[in-house]
């Protein structure tokens, strides 16, 4: 049986987005899909990562690290590292990063994804080398996972790993402009989903 084909740029052109940043972000991705043939790896200035806004059943609480190198309660993602099936990545990094095992993607139209954000990353060290400033070609999807699993830390990339009230997302981040651009946006359209 063959392998299922992805087809990120069709998904990424059939999303909505949800305010101008976003459809900006999202003619950047096509852009970059379209002419870098190594923007799935991270040799690429501009390069894909995905995030897991990851919620609860009631769609009332988020699953947050506590994130080493940006010192803040953040969400939780990767690297494409070469992959092109983003979702399956984002659970991947999920697992990983805090041991949630038993989550799902959202079934949304456009291939599941919940928002789209290119993402500056300034320069800083990870395991003792100097990584160079460069961009997240971010996709975000909405994974559904249980409260009941045990949660673990991952200790080279965080330092906490907890559920987080929709409500105190924006307080615990101590970054203004994911709180500005990217959470207070996530957090009306999980709030619009459960009304």
């Amino acid at each position: 049986m063959g392998e299922k084909s992805y087809d990120l740029a069709g998904d990424i052109a059939a999303y909505q987005p949800k305010c101008e940043q976003e459809e900006v972000d999202r003619k950047l991705m096509l852009s970059r899909l379209e002419s870098d043939p190594n923007v799935f790896d991270r040799s690429s200035l501009a390069h894909f990562t995905c995030s897991a806004w990851a919620v609860d059943p009631t769609l009332s609480r988020v699953l947050m690290v506590y994130h080493n190198i940006y010192r803040s309660w953040s969400w939780v993602g990767g690297h494409a590292d070469g992959e092109r099936d983003l979702a399956s990545v984002t659970l991947r990094e999920l697992a990983e990063e805090t041991g949630v095992a038993d989550a799902r993607v959202a079934q949304l139209p456009a291939g599941g994804i919940f928002s789209l954000e290119v993402l500056c990353v300034l320069g800083h060290e990870r395991h003792g080398r100097y990584v160079g400033s460069h961009l997240h070609l971010n996709v975000t999807y909405l994974v559904v996972a249980s409260t009941e699993e045990r949660l673990r830390e991952k200790p080279d990339e965080n330092s906490g790993v907890r559920w987080v009230d929709l409500d105190d997302v924006c307080r615990l981040s101590s970054e203004p402009w994911m709180v500005e651009r990217v959470y207070r946006k996530l957090i009306a359209a999980t709030e619009s989903l459960r009304r």
